[in-house]
């Protein structure tokens, strides 16, 4: 039978069982309170006596987190992807509602657990550089997302009875409307451009559509600019591939998974690496055609950069990249950013993200379309038409 024992403030019910061969163990539970524990003890007197009694492989859910990320996570997750996940789990689940008890969480406790997480201060970031922000709805939605998929898993595996998540109240996310250039005011910006790898990330986000984690690992093996290709107005990008910084723990953790390779660090102590990987979705791979003028821009960059090949010799790290340092490292996702700000505060544009170049050439070739959303969707490499 079950007895308890108080260690500190804890308490624990400890009970007996036996394997798979005959041989007896001793097992313990452990509750914050002698109300939890004497419950517990009741029941699992019952379930002994009637036969029922299963040891639970997973009491609280930190342990269940932690065998949804071993198994699911591993298995589906991109590097970038745990890392985002990871965060939300550590910053927010784990400490939060960590330690309570599989059994204790239901509808009502995940309804009332969203709701407080409104009340509770956000870790600090660079958009929270004080810590004086409260959770937001989005961040709420984000755990929502996770929590959901792991009781999904644990239901699967038949360690709860039903997805507590599933038909919880979770508060509504009002995703704000971001504001993007019109063609007008991209070239406005590319006239007063001056510097050659933000007019090309320019000219082939907006022609191509491309994500900026796609413009910096475009290869030169995947860009056919010949003559022939230009003269007949055929030229086109092979979308294949992305850089991205994740950190070092994501890459040895998921033991490179979808990592063509790494990228050398400028610092030893540095917790992340710059690897070239391959898309998150099949739908990311993709051909598309772009305009004569861009591809004359394109050919004019390979030859300036063949020329500093020669000249450099092997103290180029050649990866073939389009968008190179001068010693073939790929280009900073920041350096962008920074250089286009320079651009929005010189000219007193709209201050959008450079993201936003994918959305307005959405826009426009949706308008160029007729709104042929299928054709669009080939372009910009969306999974869903939806989101089109």
């Amino acid at each position: 039978m079950a007895f308890i024992r108080k260690r500190g403030k804890k308490y624990c019910v400890v009970y007996k069982v036996k394997d798979e061969n005959g041989i007896e163990h001793q097992k313990s539970e452990t509750y914050t309170t002698q109300k939890e524990a004497d419950t517990r003890k009741k029941e699992i007197e019952y379930k002994m006596s009637v036969g029922k009694f299963e040891v639970p492989k997973f009491v609280r859910l930190k342990e269940l987190i932690e065998e949804y990320v071993k198994i699911y996570g591993h298995d589906k997750w991109s590097v970038s992807t745990y890392d985002g996940n990871m965060a939300v789990i550590n910053n927010y689940i784990i400490p939060t509602i960590g330690d309570t008890r599989l059994s204790d969480i239901d509808n009502h406790f995940m309804e009332k657990y969203y709701k407080e997480l409104l009340e509770m201060p956000a870790v600090k970031s660079t958009r929270n550089k004080d810590g004086n922000r409260k959770i937001s709805t989005a961040v709420v939605n984000g755990i929502h997302k996770i929590l959901r998929s792991c009781f999904r898993q644990a239901v699967k595996w038949g360690l709860m009875d039903k997805n507590p998540a599933v038909d919880a109240t979770v508060p509504k996310h009002k995703k704000q409307k971001r504001e993007i250039w019109t063609a007008e005011m991209l070239m406005q910006a590319l006239d007063a451009c001056e510097n050659k790898w933000l007019k090309v990330a320019f000219h082939l986000s907006f022609t191509a559509t491309l994500r900026l984690g796609e413009l910096l690992g475009l290869t030169w093996d995947c860009v056919d600019i010949s003559e022939e290709a230009i003269e007949e107005n055929r030229t086109y990008i092979l979308i294949n591939k992305e850089v991205e910084r994740v950190s070092k723990n994501a890459v040895d953790m998921l033991n490179s998974k979808d990592i063509i390779l790494i990228f050398p660090s400028m610092r030893k102590n540095n917790k992340t690496v710059r690897v070239l990987k391959t898309p998150k979705t099949e739908s990311s791979i993709r051909k598309v055609y772009i305009p004569r003028s861009v591809a004359q821009c394109l050919a004019d960059l390979k030859k300036e950069q063949d020329e500093i090949i020669e000249a450099l010799g092997s103290e180029y790290q050649n990866y073939n990249l389009v968008m190179a340092t001068t010693f073939g490292l790929p280009i900073g996702d920041s350096y962008l950013r920074d250089q286009m700000q320079r651009i929005i505060d010189k000219l007193g544009l709209p201050d959008v993200v450079f993201h936003s170049l994918r959305h307005t050439s959405v826009t426009y070739k949706l308008k160029l379309s007729g709104g042929d959303i299928k054709a669009v969707q080939g372009d910009s490499g969306h999974a869903q038409a939806d989101m089109v």
